[in-house]
């Protein structure tokens, strides 16, 4: 399937969604724009919108050219009180719901949970039902937790909305890290947040194994977080390009499932130019001393 850009009709969220329509979300902004020397960790204020606006402006586009179809604006943080209000507690995000749908616009809401609950133990099922009974169209989950777990917690979403006989659009974006190992907070508890998880990137191939994944749940809205990085969101394009009819622009200069190693010189590296190599490998990390898993602090 050739790079065919974007369908020209605009249609809004819910219309996408209703259709069956796929929408590919953006990816990483605190994380990928500290590595960038933009922002500063810790608070992880996002002063880069007033003093590298063109660096945020440069990975709208990054985004936008992998597939994205929804880019959020950078103002996480944002607020004198940033750190301590995550939604990690399904009653400020139904007080946030109940406040938006004053605005008579679709009301999309994720959560910073996982499997086991928000921080009042309330389950997934039950904070997907609370969501959509206070008018959410769109809920899920979104950071702190790796694909294969977000994906866990989207499946309990679902039984509990099916459970309840409410309908919803599900969304996804979790962490672009693979983290089996984290506790109830996600991804913060482990020793190697926020400077040590190079190791645990997920690779293209593991993000095209999570699209498809997500888009069999029924996830129609699915895109990424810390740690996701355009390449990512453009490996969910490319899996799901068959489901939309077209792959994004950043697909020009990248041969589907490695195939453009079938021009390289050595043929050790020509013979990769496969599906079933990339789907079956399973990448070293290089560092032989290393655990494969951590402890979390708390």
């Amino acid at each position: 399937m050739a790079p065919a850009g974007r369908p020209g009709a605009k249609k809004g969220i819910l219309e996408r969604l209703e259709s069956g329509e796929v929408v590919i979300g953006d990816g990483s902004f605190l994380i990928s724009l500290e590595k960038r020397g933009y922002v500063k960790a810790g608070l992880w204020t996002p002063e880069a919108v007033i003093e590298h606006p063109d660096a945020v402006r440069q990975l709208h586009m990054e985004f936008l050219r992998a597939g994205s179809n929804v880019m959020q604006t950078f103002t996480f943080s944002a607020s004198e009180n940033n750190m301590s209000k995550y939604f990690e507690h399904v009653e400020e995000a139904v007080w946030a719901v109940e406040v938006l749908k004053e605005s008579d616009r679709p009301v999309a809401v994720t959560m910073c949970i996982g499997p086991e609950g928000d921080m009042h133990d309330t389950t997934p099922r039950e904070c997907a039902v609370r969501l959509v009974k206070a008018g959410a169209s769109i809920v899920g989950v979104n950071c702190r937790f790796g694909p294969e777990t977000s994906l866990k917690t989207m499946e309990l979403m679902k039984e509990g909305l099916e459970r309840a006989g409410l309908k919803a659009h599900l969304m996804v974006q979790p962490l672009g890290f693979h983290t089996p190992d984290c506790g109830k907070e996600g991804f913060v508890d482990l020793p190697e947040y926020p400077f040590g998880l190079e190791s645990r990137v997920a690779t293209r191939w593991d993000i095209q194994k999570y699209a498809r994944e997500a888009y069999n749940l029924g996830v129609r809205y699915i895109g990424g977080c810390c740690g996701f990085e355009p390449y990512h969101i453009r490996a969910i394009a490319e899996e799901l390009a068959p489901e939309r009819g077209f792959l994004p622009p950043a697909s020009e200069k990248h041969g589907s499932w490695g195939s453009g190693l079938d021009m390289h010189t050595k043929p050790w590296v020509r013979a990769r130019a496969r599906r079933d190599y990339w789907e079956n490998l399973l990448p070293a990390s290089g560092r032989p001393f290393c655990p494969s898993l951590s402890k979390p602090d708390i």
